[in-house]
């Protein structure tokens, strides 16, 4: 199979430091080619340069045989390569056919607008990925898949023969990732050549063809998915074996004070009515299909969200959180699962995201803060979650995904939260960042802290946590306890009716 993109030697530097050091990488025509690697590896640099966005310092870039300078977005796309970014270029309020064909839209002689070519062409591409979506409604109405569909109709009209898909199953459902995926083998079987870029290292064996791999900006190699495995995988990009990504789990029988109660606890009228209890020191998982009311419970019990009913007692005290500021009031904090748009001010830097809930700590008076104070609270937060940056002051928005996910984790601690609700905490981090994660988890449990985790990574619910309320359909169907949290039991009773009552 011939190579229809040729990276070889390419490097690039930023302010004197050297982010890329003599990559290269080839893609085959009608191929799907892994590109994995830890945040930070150098993967989002190598493809804004492949796009265009980036100049590289040495190398060079070869497409069908004909080698490539790139000035700018513009000049990649002539050359036929597209990028469907993980955070979408569309605009909200136009639709499909006018998102797809923006700043190039078809005229008619008289230079005036023709939509009927325009949505003939867009009905043409979408039935070329086997795809049905209303081009008349505004992109903010469609789903998250069907606007990820748009950005890939948008770059095969500009006849994109590479196409980059950066973490494109970040946001999706599994239903609409078997989807995506079905659209990726019809493109494969027309000969565009994809680079796909995820975390989900199982995805990377069901969809891809042959896997290149970065680690710390240099080329360690490429392999045939056929001819490897997530071990080995792992151990490239790290360049360490993570024999077992989750800590030990304590006995269950140290689980004995209960800190969270919730007794009744009933989103509408008609709804099913929930209960649980955390204990001190415990993971508790909540696991359950997508829309299975695991989120909206835990936002019912921190006041984000209405409730029709709600008893609960947080450390033997009656409570009725009426917001997110009154549970944490009470010591009870959430990382949200947009940690980016929820979670974190990305413009900020670190001392001002993990302070902005602690200010009055470091009141002087009426007027002011002691900065001093602040500044080491904010160090010693950073030090205790192992936060990966120059000091308090750097942006959160220039560091990774696990680092970002630290931030606000520091930010509950030095707020002396001992209650958490993890809203899908390793979500877009990598392999070496999620190890991390999970043994953070694991210490804060063991020092005393309580976490309610909420995942959809079967492993990460089985790994991590001691007891597992399944959802199925907004109610809690059964708790379980080990031995019985194995995927099987979990998708049993998440896929079962709703006879299955909570046991």
């Amino acid at each position: 199979m011939t190579s229809v993109l040729q990276i070889a030697g390419i490097e690039k530097s930023f302010v004197g430091f050297k982010v890329l050091h003599g990559v290269s990488m080839d893609v085959r025509r009608g191929e799907i080619h892994a590109l994995l690697g830890e945040n930070g590896a150098g993967k989002s640099t190598l493809m804004k340069i492949l796009c265009g966005a980036f100049r590289p310092d040495t190398g060079s870039i070869t497409i069908d045989g004909e080698e490539r300078h790139f000035r700018g977005f513009s000049d990649a796309v002539a050359a036929g390569v597209g990028i469907v970014f993980q955070e979408f270029s569309l605009i909200p309020h136009l639709n499909a056919v006018e998102n797809i064909f923006l700043g190039r839209e078809i005229t008619n002689p008289l230079g005036l607008l023709n939509r009927r070519a325009m949505i003939k062409r867009a009905r043409e591409i979408l039935a070329r990925l086997s795809v049905d979506i209303d081009l008349n409604a505004n992109i903010s109405t469609l789903s998250v898949a069907q606007q990820q569909f748009v950005e890939i109709a948008k770059a095969l009209s500009l006849d994109a023969k590479i196409l980059i898909l950066d973490e494109p199953t970040a946001t999706l459902t599994p239903n609409e990732v078997e989807h995506l995926f079905v659209v990726m083998r019809e493109l494969r079987r027309q000969g565009v050549a994809m680079i796909f870029i995820s975390h989900h290292l199982d995805e990377i064996f069901e969809i891809c063809d042959r896997i290149t791999v970065l680690r710390d900006g240099h080329y360690v190699g490429t392999t045939d998915v056929a001819a490897t495995n997530i071990d080995n995988l792992v151990e490239m990009m790290v360049g360490r074996r993570i024999e077992n990504s989750f800590p030990p789990k304590p006995p269950a029988s140290q689980f004995t004070d209960i800190v969270l109660d919730v007794e009744a606890l009933q989103e509408a009228k008609d709804g099913p009515v929930n209960s649980f209890q955390l204990r001190k020191g415990e993971i508790l998982g909540f696991a359950g299909l997508v829309g299975s009311g695991r989120t909206e419970t835990a936002l019912g019990v921190l006041g984000e969200r209405k409730t029709y009913q709600k008893k609960m007692r947080v450390n033997g005290v009656e409570k009725t959180f009426v917001s997110a500021a009154d549970a944490l009031n009470s010591g009870v904090g959430l990382l949200p699962e947009s940690r980016k748009t929820e979670g974190l001010i990305v413009s900020f830097s670190c001392k001002q995201n993990i302070s902005i809930n602690n200010y009055p700590k470091y009141a002087v008076g009426r007027f002011f803060i002691d900065r001093k104070q602040e500044t080491k609270a904010t160090v010693e937060a950073m030090r205790r979650v192992t936060v990966k940056a120059r000091g308090p002051e750097i942006v959160v928005g220039t560091l990774s995904g696990g680092n970002q996910q630290k931030v606000v984790l520091a930010r509950w601690i030095n707020h002396h939260a001992n209650i958490l609700f993890f809203d899908e905490p390793t979500r877009g981090i990598d392999v070496g960042a999620k190890a991390e994660i999970y043994s953070i988890m694991r210490s804060l449990t063991e020092s005393g802290y309580s976490i309610v985790m909420i995942s959809s990574e079967l492993p990460e619910v089985i790994g991590m946590c001691d007891r597992v309320c399944v959802f199925k359909s907004g109610r809690i169907v059964k708790t379980l306890s080990p031995p019985q949290i194995t995927p099987e039991e979990i998708m049993k009773f998440a896929t079962a009716g709703d006879s299955h009552v909570n046991q």
